[in-house]
């Protein structure tokens, strides 16, 4: 049976008697804006931009850049201090978990591999420096299964030791919410998910 994790996220929240540190493994700037604007009136936020799956080096300094303008955006319009940790680029990170899996369609199995290898690093993270949760903000994409992603946060964080934030931030429209903001904010938002061979598969459904 599927788990409504945004209903799941809520009870959390309700139950939250002070802001507890979370961190929020992002994928880019536009997919944080809905995500953002959602949590931080109820935590203290910081952004892990871990993304080694990036096609390039050029993609990964834009996509940090334009997560910059959205921090900004929502420090001034809430009155609230988020910081970004930003990993080093380092495509070699994926590639190894990726190989022998480049025709997999999005989706597949090179997926939930490079799924568990940010949502590893966000929860090993999170443990290291203190925070009460972490998350992703994968969830808020219409092709990204909350399912998958929330068992395997959560068993991550039960591994590690961290408490994983279930969620499901396409629920309530937004996934519509990212949009909107983003052209408010006149982002780049990209039309594929991050890696050479989604890229791919993105430009012959463009066909």
């Amino acid at each position: 049976m599927k788990i409504n994790y945004d209903i799941e996220m809520n009870k959390i929240i309700e139950k939250l008697d002070r802001k507890p540190r979370l961190l929020i493994h992002s994928c880019c700037g536009p997919c944080s804006t809905a995500v953002l604007e959602r949590l931080v009136k109820y935590f203290e936020i910081d952004i892990l931009f871990f993304n080694p799956n990036l096609d390039s080096e050029e993609e990964f300094d834009k996509r940090v850049i334009e997560q910059k303008k959205v921090i900004a955006h929502m420090e001034d319009k809430n009155q609230s201090k988020i910081g970004i940790v930003a990993v080093p680029y380092n495509h070699d990170e994926f590639l190894n978990i990726a190989s022998g899996l480049e025709r997999e369609r999005e989706g597949g199995k090179r997926c939930m591999r490079c799924y568990y290898l940010r949502l590893k690093k966000a929860g090993e993270y999170a443990k290291a420096q203190g925070y009460d949760y972490f998350t992703t903000t994968l969830s808020i994409s219409p092709h990204k299964n909350s399912q998958v992603l929330n068992k395997m946060g959560i068993a991550l964080g039960e591994r590690i030791g961290v408490s994983y934030l279930m969620s499901d931030f396409k629920k309530k429209n937004g996934f519509k919410r990212s949009v909107e903001i983003s052209e408010e904010l006149h982002l780049y938002r990209q039309d594929y998910c991050g890696c050479e061979f989604s890229k791919i598969e993105a430009m012959e459904r463009m066909k």
